[in-house]
């Protein structure tokens, strides 16, 4: 050790390398989706539950969309959750012909804490489901996401998640940056870690969980980012959760930036919030039982730290150039040719995964914005671990209202109307 201070940076530098080489390795599994055969007999039925606060000016569209899936109408029902709202989503739901259920509870708020209520009036109903979908109410659903699911639930994966896509990302450059981060994420983290056998994560929304495990593990997810704890609570159970990539919902994302960075920093909150809580436990039963997923799990939730500290150690960086106070091991363990590939690599990715998918001219225009709304991840983070005590509910207001077929090029509308008909009757 040449410096005092290499007790600390050489660790550092360690923990950057083995990220950096760990993320760019996994990124290249997701660029490509294996080979399946589906099970296309409708089987498994599905409690859908969507919920709600405060969102009359979406909610029709999503149970509107939700009654014509490619599925048997009897396989599945739909419930809406109206949580503590002042406004006409109940009315609204309720016409549209979704079994509704009103909440009040201003000491419990929050999507966590709704859901928790809703599956406890699920399973004291007669009727019992093998599996409960999840949606958020400014969602859009692809026909064919029961059938998706069905066939995964066939096929013995009890946590899912799907493909999250987004409803409006023409919108503005922030709703353009956020769908493409979702997308980049769907196929080098999710599609990636799927494809090699490692746990996904749940996301929110487009999740589907089977009966089963809910009613032997319970819920009991009520931070602010509930689909997190719920993943590392079912990993700790032997439950992975896996990744249906043609199961498709279609996400409101934030139109201005303002939105984009309370919804961010809510996440980064909820996420260090989690992460204090789980990863003692992930670490204990990982080493005990030399369970890679459990490990990987740790990776996951260490992800905000990491970015704080590869930032300090960038800002030091500068100061090293001036005033050197530690011994820089980074071109000793790895090559300058391959830290070079790494970072033309992270712009890669992203045009590869905007080709896969047929983005729109708008998103590859947007993706010249794409680093400073990656950037811009930086401060939140900051600010998520600084609050990270704080568990606030903020609601972020969706006003995107939109059908299914609005999202249709104007020459696949009618294609689209008569898939639908046919895969209505072909279910039934």
């Amino acid at each position: 050790m040449n410096y005092i201070l290499d007790y600390i940076m050489v660790p550092i530098q360690l923990i950057i390398v083995f990220f950096t080489v760990y993320y760019f390795v996994i990124a290249f599994f997701g660029m490509w989706k294996r080979k399946e055969e589906k099970i296309l007999t409708p089987q498994k039925t599905f409690a859908v539950v969507v919920a709600a606060h405060n969102e009359e000016q979406v909610i029709g569209q999503l149970v509107e969309n939700l009654h014509v899936l490619n599925y048997p109408n009897e396989l599945y029902d739909i419930f809406v959750v109206a949580d503590n709202c002042n406004d006409k989503t109940a009315q609204i739901a309720r016409n549209a012909g979704a079994n509704v259920h009103e909440r009040f509870n201003l000491e419990e708020r929050g999507k966590g804490f709704a859901m928790e209520w809703m599956f406890a009036k699920l399973f004291r109903l007669e009727r019992k489901y093998d599996g409960v979908v999840i949606f958020d109410a400014d969602n859009l659903v692809h026909p064919d996401f029961l059938l998706e699911m069905n066939n995964r639930l066939c096929k013995g994966e009890r946590v899912i998640q799907g493909y999250l896509d987004a409803k409006n990302p023409n919108d503005t450059w922030i709703a353009g940056t956020f769908a493409i981060s979702f997308w980049v994420v769907n196929h080098i983290w999710h599609l990636a870690k799927y494809n090699i056998g490692l746990s996904s994560v749940l996301g929110g929304t487009g999740m589907c969980i089977a009966s089963e495990v809910l009613e032997e593990h319970g819920w009991g997810a009520t931070c602010l980012t509930e689909d997190m704890e719920f993943t590392m609570k079912a990993l700790l159970k032997g439950i992975p959760t896996t990744w249906a990539h043609d199961a498709i919902v279609y996400d409101e994302k934030p139109l201005t930036f303002k939105q984009a960075w309370n919804q961010r920093k809510r996440w980064a909150q909820g996420h260090f919030d989690v992460a204090g809580r789980y990863i003692p436990q992930l670490l204990v039963e990982g080493i005990k039982q030399q369970n890679v997923r459990l490990l990987d799990g740790i990776i996951h939730l260490i992800q905000p730290y990491f970015l704080i500290l590869s930032t300090l150690f960038i800002l030091s960086n500068y100061v090293y150039h001036y005033v050197p106070f530690y011994t820089n091991i980074l071109y000793m363990i790895l090559p300058i040719e391959v830290w070079t590939a790494i970072a033309i690599g992270q712009y890669i990715f992203p045009v590869i995964v905007l080709a896969k998918i047929r983005a729109s001219w708008k998103c590859w225009l947007y993706l010249i914005m794409y680093p400073i709304f990656i950037y811009s991840w930086i401060p939140i983070t900051f600010l998520g671990f600084i609050h990270r005590n704080e568990r606030v509910w903020s609601h972020t207001q969706h006003t995107r209202s939109m059908s299914y077929k609005d999202m249709l090029l104007p020459d696949t509308r009618e294609e689209f109307a008569k898939e639908e008909l046919l895969g209505k009757q072909a279910v039934k």
